[in-house]
C-alpha cells in the first residue's frame, strides 16, 4: 500500500488555491490549506471536506515555519498568494504600491519556498502560482508584470539550487475567481465575455483548469525549472 502524500496549499481558501486543494484531496493527499483569514479557511475546508487548516501570513517566517513543523515532511507545496496593489498607468502609480505588491507576492512566495525547502521529502515539488502579466503587454499592469516576471525568472535557478526538490511555476491568464467579485455581476460578466471572445478558446478560464495543471506539475517527476502557461492561448493571437 502506497504512503499517503502530504500537500500544503498557501492561499488555499479561495479560487485557484481552493480548487487545487480540492483536487489534491480528491486524489488522496493529506491536504493542509493555509491563509490569513480563519473564517475563510473554515468555509473552504467545509466545502472541500477532509482537509486541515492553518492560519498564517506567508510573509511571516515564524508563522510559516510553524505550519511546516505541524505538517512534518511534505511532498507537495503550492504557493498561491498575492495581492492587487501596484495596478495602474505607470506615470500615475505610486511606486511604493509596487514595492508593497512585491512584498505581498514575490517576497511571500520566496519566503515560503525557502522555509518549505527544509521540510520537503526527497524529490518533492514546490509550485509557485504567478500570472500572465509577466509576459502580456497590458497597459496599466507594469506593477504586476514586475512582480510576476521576477518570480518566473527565478524559477530555473531555484530548481537548480534546490534539486532534487522540483520547483516550477504555473502562470494563469484571466480566470473567473473571487478576485473579481468587487465588480458588479453584470459588469464582471461583460468583462469576461469581452476578453474571452478575443481568446482562441473563446472564454476566460476556470480555477479547476489551473488546478489540473498544478496537480500535473506536482505529480510529474520529470518537470522542474519551468513555467507552465494556462491562459487560453493569450499569446497566440
Amino acid at each position: 500500500m502506497s504512503e499517503t502524500r502530504t500537500s500544503v496549499i498557501f492561499g488555499g481558501s479561495l479560487g485557484i488555491g481552493e480548487a487545487t486543494a480540492a483536487l489534491l484531496a480528491k486524489q488522496g493527499d493529506a491536504v493542509t490549506i493555509v491563509g490569513r483569514d480563519a473564517g475563510r479557511l473554515a468555509a473552504a475546508a467545509e466545502r472541500i471536506g477532509g482537509v486541515k487548516t492553518a492560519v498564517a501570513d506567508a510573509r511571516d517566517r515564524d508563522a510559516v515555519s510553524r505550519v511546516f513543523e505541524a505538517t512534518g515532511s511534505v511532498d507537495t507545496v503550492v504557493v498561491c498568494v498575492g495581492g492587487s496593489k501596484g495596478i495602474g498607468r505607470f506615470l500615475d502609480i505610486d511606486l511604493h504600491d509596487v514595492m508593497a505588491a512585491f512584498e505581498e507576492k514575490a517576497f511571500a512566495q520566496l519566503l515560503v519556498t525557502q522555509v518549505a525547502a527544509n521540510h520537503m521529502k526527497p524529490k518533492g515539488s514546490i509550485t509557485l502560482v504567478t500570472a500572465g502579466s509577466a509576459r502580456s503587454v497590458t497597459p496599466g499592469a507594469v506593477g504586476p508584470a514586475t512582480v510576476n516576471g521576477a518570480l518566473e525568472s527565478a524559477i530555473p535557478t531555484l530548481a537548480a539550487e534546490l534539486a532534487p526538490i522540483r520547483v516550477n511555476a504555473v502562470s494563469p491568464g484571466l480566470i473567473d475567481t473571487p478576485l473579481w467579485d468587487f465588480m458588479p455581476d453584470d459588469a464582471r460578466q461583460a468583462f469576461f465575455d469581452d476578453v474571452g471572445s478575443r481568446l482562441p478558446v473563446g472564454r476566460v478560464g476556470r480555477p479547476q483548469e489551473v488546478a489540473d495543471v498544478i496537480a500535473l506539475v506536482a505529480r510529474n517527476a520529470f518537470v522542474s525549472g519551468a513555467t507552465y502557461v494556462v491562459d487560453g492561448g493569450t499569446g497566440a493571437g
